[in-house]
């Protein structure tokens, strides 16, 4: 179907007062801050998406028998709008945002959202909850879209119902660390094989990861880096964030996707700003052997993570059941700086913004 002209509105009887509001933006964290309204999409087999709605944000009220807590359909985005130096806010690049949706729900057997439906839905909760959106340096409004089998059906099989729903966060810096993180190579589990669903944006990859990012805190960590499951030998990429490495001859290379790998949006858009600032990009298997040794021998001088959430973030060590190895000065490194403020200044709305990223929203 079209994006409808509207979606209808449902008044909030209890909005958060202002000063409450005010308090909660000055130090919101990441995750636990939500605004006061959510969006809802209903799809029907036979009738397609409908019911539109922008409704007070309130709990969910499911059947026992909700096909998603039985067969895990289910899939998720994450963007920002970030405020701008007028006082405006912008999306970004939430049109990709909206084919990683698409693609993914594909992989997951699940009703495709047009990407006009996904980017309006957005463009509405930002529009009508725009005061939830920090001010503060490193801050933003976090949007989670997400959908799942609303089904009440207990067969194996694809659902023929669905709820697409988004919310709201407002957030600050997504680590609290003004160095680099910490990760932890996971040897017992990995990520995703050749053929699963690894390049899809499902919450069972995440909830896969999560014993190994248990283990990587218990060993002092703040991240886990998976290999692949064929070799266990290739870096892939860490629990929620794309990788990349930096080189001596200002060369810097990531991990191809393949398909094991998410499509991270942030990934694509660094790789494209560090060609444009001359810099030489790979995308090709590293292995953790070479890591290492590359760290040792000072070709390598510089690696960080990336993703919505994090953005861009060093990383300063690697540790493992027998290796353990410091990245420079364990901060962060000049390209590294340079990279993410080109992408952050975008985002800002303080530089200039080529490639048509930021949607203005108001």
């Amino acid at each position: 179907m079209s994006a409808p002209s509207f979606f209808a509105r449902e008044e909030h009887p209890a909005l958060v007062p202002a000063s409450e509001r005010g308090a909660l933006l000055a130090n919101p964290g990441f995750g636990k801050v939500f605004t006061d309204h959510m969006v809802t999409i209903r799809y029907t087999e036979g009738q397609g998406w409908h019911d539109a709605k922008i409704t007070p944000r309130a709990p969910l009220v499911l059947d026992p028998a909700t096909a998603v807590l039985h067969y895990a359909q289910e899939i998720f985005e994450g963007l920002k709008a970030y405020r701008l130096p007028d006082g405006g806010a912008a999306l970004f690049r939430a049109d990709a945002n909206a084919r990683r949706f698409r693609e993914s729900a594909r992989r997951m057997a699940m009703a495709e959202l047009p990407e006009e439906l996904f980017l309006q839905s957005c463009r509405e909760l930002v529009a009508v909850d725009r005061e939830w959106i920090p001010e503060a340096e490193g801050g933003a409004l976090y949007l989670r879209p997400f959908m799942f089998a609303s089904e009440v059906f207990l067969g194996v099989k694809p659902a023929s119902e669905y709820l697409y729903m988004v919310i709201a966060s407002s957030v600050g810096a997504y680590f609290k660390t003004p160095t680099g993180v910490s990760i932890w190579i996971s040897e017992d589990y990995t990520r995703a094989a050749p053929g699963g669903t690894g390049a899809a944006k499902c919450g069972g990859n995440y909830a896969s990861s999560l014993v190994a990012q248990q283990e990587a805190i218990r060993e002092g960590c703040d991240q886990v880096v998976f290999l692949d499951a064929v070799e266990r030998k290739w870096v892939e990429e860490l629990g929620g964030m794309n990788v990349f490495f930096v080189f001596e001859d200002g060369s810097i290379q990531t991990p191809p996707l393949g398909g094991t790998i998410l499509p991270g949006i942030t990934r694509e858009s660094i790789m494209l700003l560090a060609r444009e600032e001359g810099l030489t990009v790979r995308e090709e298997p590293y292995s953790i052997d070479q890591w290492e040794a590359d760290v040792a021998s000072g070709r390598l001088r510089e690696a960080f993570a990336c993703g919505t959430a994090a953005v861009v973030t060093p990383i300063g060590r690697v540790r493992g059941c027998n290796r353990d190895f410091r990245i420079g000065n364990g901060g962060i490194g000049v390209a590294t700086d340079r990279i993410k403020a080109r992408l952050v200044d975008i985002q800002r709305g303080v530089a200039p913004d080529p490639h048509g990223w930021m949607e203005r929203l108001f």
